[in-house]
This record gives structure tokens, C-alpha cells and sequence, in this order.
């Protein structure tokens, strides 16, 4: 089993930056990839961005150049740098490892509005 605790989500304003994270504990010997989804209203959950042990990454086209995936595998914690904040990324989003079949944290809300 693998906890997945996020934290850093908030109500911020079109253009502004938040920082999320996500610290996991228990087996994380198994953990491989780590990553980002989010949910909005209404809509499908989605990925964001995922990483693996070594430090690839990927991003979904409309978070390229805008959202930063990191982590540090010493502290087993996943980190998701969003600039440029737009309303439409307005949603709930959670923290991920080892793919959609595996642990999932409880969400963190973004707002973004003015």
C-alpha cells in the first residue's frame, strides 16, 4: 500500500503560479511513476504530467511550456510547478503513482479566477 498526501492547491488569479506536492509513504519501494491528473466539474479526469524514477517526463499538450513536473526521490515526493494559470485549469487534481491501476491521493482544488 501506498498514502499519498497533496497539498498546495488554493484560489489564485488568471496568470498567477501555484506550487503543488505530494508526499507518499508506506511501500514506496514500488513506486515507478509518479504524476498529476486533474478532474473538473463535469469532466473527465485527465493526466497532466507523469515522471519516472529516472526523471522523463511527459505532459499533456496544453500544460507544455506552463507546468513543470519534478520530484525527489529522497523525500518520495512529486511536485507540480503551474505558471500562467488559466481558467480552465480550474479543477480538482490529484496525485498518482504507477498509472491509473495503482494509488491515487485525495485531491487538491485549484481555482482560478479573478
Amino acid at each position: 500500500q501506498v498514502q499519498l498526501v497533496e497539498s498546495g492547491g488554493g484560489l489564485v488569479q488568471p496568470g498567477g503560479s501555484l506550487r503543488l506536492s505530494c508526499a507518499a509513504s508506506g511501500n514506496v519501494f514500488s513506486i515507478s511513476v509518479m504524476g498529476w491528473y486533474r478532474q473538473a466539474p463535469g469532466k473527465q479526469r485527465e493526466q497532466v504530467a507523469v515522471i519516472t524514477r529516472g526523471g522523463i517526463t511527459r505532459y499533456a499538450n496544453s500544460e507544455k511550456g506552463r507546468f513543470t513536473i519534478s520530484r525527489d526521490n529522497s523525500k518520495n515526493t512529486v511536485y507540480l510547478q503551474m505558471n500562467s494559470l488559466k481558467p480552465e485549469d480550474t479543477a480538482n487534481y490529484y496525485c498518482n503513482v504507477n498509472g491509473v491501476l495503482g494509488y491515487w491521493g485525495q485531491g487538491t482544488q485549484v481555482t482560478v479566477s479573478s
